[in-house]
Order: structure tokens, then C-alpha cells, then sequence
């Protein structure tokens, strides 16, 4: 067991709350900051969160409260915020905690009013802190029942990095460490808008092949716009660009392609939105990367399909049509 460390999780969503889990099973001190009253009663009361993670048994040991004073002073916070919601939680902790101290990004997104990438956001809102990114293949569920899952955790300063990931990691949590915090963002960031479409090709059944090369034309869009933006190639081929991509294009456990999927079926964004209490952050990073490739001069046809179905321009069978009707050209 590792060397007890007090953590704060801000979120008490699934991913917060199994991010908590596994902390707390690692040796960590956690405590979790939730906005709804009724998930800090179960957590504290019952070991629990009904709302958002149901049936699954939480450690015992765990904490939670709706004070954010109690999480600014621990030694490092996961900020699990929803990406459009990361600058506001940001702004609160400002003045609170203490310069240097880590804050982990584990939202996947870019904020949609500025296109800017999350990193960027809390070094703007929260510049006190130490800024890191947790991101990979991993469903909440998955993680808060202790199965198996690797994750990358970069950061800028490598020594930090190795300690951080030895405080979080357990035999069932793998933490793999980087310095490329600009590719482990924008990994998660734009596989987010392709699981849509992946979801969409499945909704319509389309097949496998069709769902094998939106998978893999959609990478090609990924790399193509975060290489452009700074990230290292084996960043995005490793577990926080391809490997997050397969899981959530795969499986309809992802809240992108799930979504994607009813759109497919023929459902509105509306019905699909108003049946959910989660977040499917692609719909909102799809018209942020759109408009950052558009400045940069890059094609993402399909990221463009599913910002043009989701903003209602588009219908799903005109958005499919005008992708096969695209010109052919080498694969390079």
C-alpha cells in the first residue's frame, strides 16, 4: 500500500466517484466534492451512489462533502468537473489552494466558447496550481468494481509524474506517465466527436466494415489536428488517444456513442438529452475542434458531419451521404 496521501475529487459523477474508489483503495485519504445533497448522504451513509454509479459497493473509507474549503487543502485534487464547467470550478478554487499544488484534469474535452484545451482554461482560471492530465480507456463502472484499466497520466515535471502515478496505481489501475499534456488532452477531446459518429453508423447499421473504416478515417482526423496542435505522435497512438478511442467507439457504455447511436435510430438530441443525467461532452467539443482545424487549414470531414447533426443543420442520412460522395484520394 502507498504512503497515505490526502486527495480531493471534485465531481461526484460516475468517473468522480470511481476515480475515488480506486484512490482510496490505492491508500489515499479521499475526500469527494459533489454538488447534489442527496449523493453525499449515500456516500457517507450508505457507501454508495445511487445516482450515478448504482450497484456498485463504494470503499467505506471514503468522504464526501458539498464545502469546497474541505478539498482546496489536500495534497492533490482531481478536478472531474465537466470540460464546460471547468473553468467556473476552477475559478472557486483560485485563492484556495495552496501555489504548486497538483490538480489533475480528468474531464475530456475543449471548452466550446473559446476552443480552448483544458489545460489552457485552468491555467487561466486556477494559475496557482500545478497543472496535470489523466486520460485513457476507462468506463467508470469498470474502474469503480476495481476491474482492470491502464490510464496515462502526463504531466510536465517527470519526477512528480512517477510519484503521482505510484500514489494513484493498484494492482487493478495501471498508470502510465508522460510529459506530452497537449497530446493526452486532445486524445480524449476529439475521440468524444468520433464516438458520435461511430454511434451513428451503429444506430443506422451501417455494418462493420463501415463502423472498422469510420474508426480508423476518424484517427487519421485526430492525429492529423492534435499533431497540428503540439501532441507527439506516440502519445496519440498510445492508451489516451488510440486506445480511448477504440474503447468508446466500441461500446455503447460510452455516453458518446450511446448517443450517437439514438441519433442513428432517429431520435433528436433533445430526446436523447432529456432522458440523461450524464454528460456526452463530444456534443459541445464538436464545434470547438471544428472551428480550430477550420483555422488551422486541416479537413475533419467527419468531426464536421457530427457538428452539423448535433447543431440540427444536417440531417444524419444527408450527413452520410455528402461522406461517401467525398472525392477519392490516396490514403497518406
Amino acid at each position: 500500500m502507498n504512503t497515505t496521501q490526502r486527495l480531493g475529487v471534485i465531481g461526484g459523477g460516475a468517473w468522480g466517484t470511481a476515480l475515488a474508489q480506486t484512490a482510496s483503495a490505492a491508500g489515499n485519504a479521499v475526500t469527494i466534492w459533489a454538488r447534489e445533497p442527496e449523493v453525499i448522504a449515500d456516500i457517507n451513509g450508505k457507501h454508495c451512489n445511487e445516482l450515478f454509479l448504482p450497484g456498485v459497493a463504494l470503499d467505506k473509507r471514503l468522504v464526501a462533502t458539498g464545502d469546497l474549503n474541505e478539498i482546496a487543502d489536500h495534497d492533490t485534487i482531481l478536478l472531474v468537473a465537466p470540460a464546460q464547467h471547468l473553468r467556473a470550478v476552477a475559478k472557486e478554487l483560485s485563492g484556495r489552494v495552496r501555489t504548486g499544488t497538483t490538480v489533475v484534469i480528468c474531464a475530456k474535452g475543449l471548452e466550446q466558447s473559446t476552443g480552448k484545451l483544458l489545460g489552457q482554461v485552468l491555467a487561466e482560471s486556477l494559475p496557482e496550481a500545478t497543472p496535470a492530465v489523466l486520460s485513457g480507456p476507462s468506463f467508470a463502472a469498470d474502474v469503480a468494481r476495481l476491474l482492470p484499466t491502464a490510464l496515462t497520466l502526463a504531466i510536465a515535471d517527470q519526477d512528480k509524474g512517477r510519484s503521482l502515478a505510484e500514489r494513484l496505481a493498484g494492482r487493478h489501475f495501471r498508470i502510465y506517465w508522460s510529459d506530452d499534456l497537449i497530446g493526452t488532452q486532445l486524445g480524449g477531446a476529439v475521440k468524444n466527436v468520433l464516438a458520435i459518429a461511430a454511434g451513428i453508423v451503429d444506430g443506422r447499421r451501417l455494418g462493420a466494415s463501415a463502423h472498422a473504416a469510420l474508426v480508423t478515417r476518424g484517427f487519421a482526423e485526430l492525429r492529423r489536428f492534435s499533431e497540428a496542435l503540439g501532441a507527439r505522435t506516440d502519445t496519440l497512438m498510445g492508451l489516451s488517444g488510440l486506445g480511448d478511442l477504440l474503447l468508446t467507439c466500441g461500446s455503447t457504455q460510452s455516453r458518446n456513442m450511446s448517443l450517437g447511436r439514438a441519433l442513428g435510430e432517429g431520435k433528436t438530441l433533445a430526446e436523447v438529452l432529456g432522458s440523461r443525467r450524464s454528460v456526452a461532452e463530444g456534443v459541445y467539443t464538436a464545434a470547438a475542434v471544428v472551428r480550430r482545424a477550420n483555422d488551422l487549414g486541416i479537413e475533419m470531414p467527419i468531426a464536421t458531419a457530427v457538428q452539423a447533426i448535433v447543431e440540427g443543420r444536417m440531417t444524419v442520412d444527408h450527413a452520410i451521404d455528402a461522406l461517401l460522395s467525398r472525392p477519392l484520394k490516396p490514403e497518406a
